[in-house]
């Protein structure tokens, strides 16, 4: 094969590679999001007002074992979508960092689900819920600074919506943090559930947006001999 077949076969290959793993950002949040809704029903006697995300993966939930695969395919797709935000980025500083934010939360969810679960309400506490703290805070730290890195990479629109999201996944984040004790004493915690929903379906929105602006970037200006292209405004 000549050496400007093989440059040919790459153009029409590597697009379709990276339209690919850019549309796992858009699959990626409705497997999260089908999965807290099909557990939630699962669950007898569960509050999506009042209940925390983690309670349907606890040490003991009946819905542990349906759960836990699916966030951990949640996060298998972030990472690929990640990988496609970075080939598409044409080595810009910003953007890669913000590609590696993404796939560090993604990585630290994957230890979280597995690994450190809370237990149940009303069971003794033990490392395993003080590492689930650690790592629940560590996941909208870095969460954070992706999207705080989508402020300074990008122009216009979309650095207005960063800037929203970021005070949507704030917000709430720190209600439902503030609720950690009276998880542990088993006692009620009224809007908890729905303050953990609300930040997170802002960064899952957000991942949603940034794969179809990646994806329109991608469909408008085509792909060069070395590497992926865009403008994203």
């Amino acid at each position: 094969m000549t050496s400007s077949a093989t440059s040919g076969r790459h153009l029409l290959v590597r697009p379709k590679v990276a339209k690919a793993l850019l549309i796992c950002g858009i699959i990626a949040p409705l497997v999260w999001i089908g999965t807290d809704l099909l557990a939630g029903t699962l669950y007898a006697g569960y509050s999506f007002t009042s209940q925390a995300i983690s309670e349907l993966f606890a040490i003991g939930a009946p819905t542990s074992g349906l759960v836990v695969p699916l966030f951990t395919l949640y996060d298998v797709l972030l990472v690929a979508f990640a990988l496609g935000f970075w080939v598409s980025t044409d080595r810009r500083r910003a953007e890669r960092v913000m590609a590696l934010m993404v796939i560090g939360n993604a990585i630290n969810g994957l230890v979280l689900w597995n690994f450190f679960p809370m237990h149940m309400r009303g069971t003794e506490a033990t490392f395993t819920d003080t590492m689930h703290i650690v790592l629940a805070v560590t996941g909208v730290s870095l969460a954070i600074a992706a999207i705080g890195l989508g402020v300074t990479a990008f122009r216009n629109w979309f650095r207005l919506y960063s800037i929203g999201t970021i005070l949507i996944l704030i917000v709430p984040a720190i209600l439902g943090f503030m609720y950690a004790p009276q998880v542990g004493a088993n006692q009620p915690t009224q809007w908890l559930g729905l303050t953990e929903r609300i930040s997170t379906l802002g960064y899952l929105q957000w991942q949603v947006v940034l794969a179809i602006v990646l994806l329109r970037g991608q469909k408008a200006l085509g792909v060069s001999s070395h590497s992926l292209h865009y403008r994203f405004f």
